[in-house]
């Protein structure tokens, strides 16, 4: 898949910081966008803006902290006014395809928590149906995985146990492993996503639809799409 460049999530990482008060509670993300926001969000705190956050991954965590961010547990900040994070592939209706980085379960509890949904993505993201450029991540139990990609197949799609660098199974930070679903572009993503996660064993999927409230598209200029 074609990459953002670094100059582009600068760009739609200001954008979003442009809807941060003082005081906000807010929900980070993880992967190449929202660690964009993270550090940007970080350089504004060292400048004296106060902030509060809850991070969906180790990773974006660690990073926050490094930068000064405070950040407490969703059960400490339950509600949240925003929440940023990327997404693999976005239709203009808002529709959204994420787990590419490994976080989709928390990245949709922090997400859910916010008042809006914030979505910070690049032009290369947009596709008609989503299932077009990106597998869709399916979390399951440790227990389950030889069901669920049975039960997968029988809904269509190509399972692929995903792994890590080593070549060791790929395991989230709730300790589960991710079968990458790869569909044909998806007509009904709804009536998909529930299918999938009523298999036993499947714990959620990657398709997040009907969640984002804002979805910024970082190109020469941001360009800004809202929920109807």
């Amino acid at each position: 898949m074609t990459q953002p460049s670094t100059e582009a999530m600068s760009r739609v990482a200001e954008a979003a910081l442009e809807m941060v008060q003082d005081g906000m509670r807010l929900g980070l993300g993880t992967g190449r966008a929202a660690e964009a926001l993270i550090r940007a969000l970080g350089a504004r705190v060292a400048a004296g803006l106060k902030v509060s956050g809850v991070a969906t991954s180790q990773r974006s965590d660690a990073l926050a902290r490094s930068l000064g961010i405070t950040l407490a547990t969703i059960d400490e900040l339950p509600e949240l006014d925003l929440a940023f994070d990327g997404a693999d592939e976005f239709t203009e209706g808002l529709e959204l395809t994420k787990g590419l980085g490994g976080a989709l379960l928390r990245e949709r509890v922090v997400a859910s928590a916010a008042a809006r949904f914030i979505v910070l993505v690049t032009p290369e993201k947009c596709v008609e149906r989503l299932g077009t450029r990106a597998p869709i991540p399916v979390e399951v139990v440790p227990f389950a995985v030889g069901a669920v990609e049975r039960g997968l197949r029988r809904l269509g799609a190509e399972p692929t146990l995903r792994r890590a660098a080593d070549g060791s199974v790929y395991r989230t930070d709730n300790g589960n492993p991710i079968l990458d679903a790869r569909v044909a572009p998806i007509v009904s993503p709804r009536e998909l996503h529930a299918a999938i996660r009523e298999l036993p064993g499947a714990i959620d999927t990657g398709l997040f639809l009907g969640m984002a409230d804002v979805v910024l598209v970082g190109a020469e200029a941001v360009e800004r799409l809202e929920r109807r």
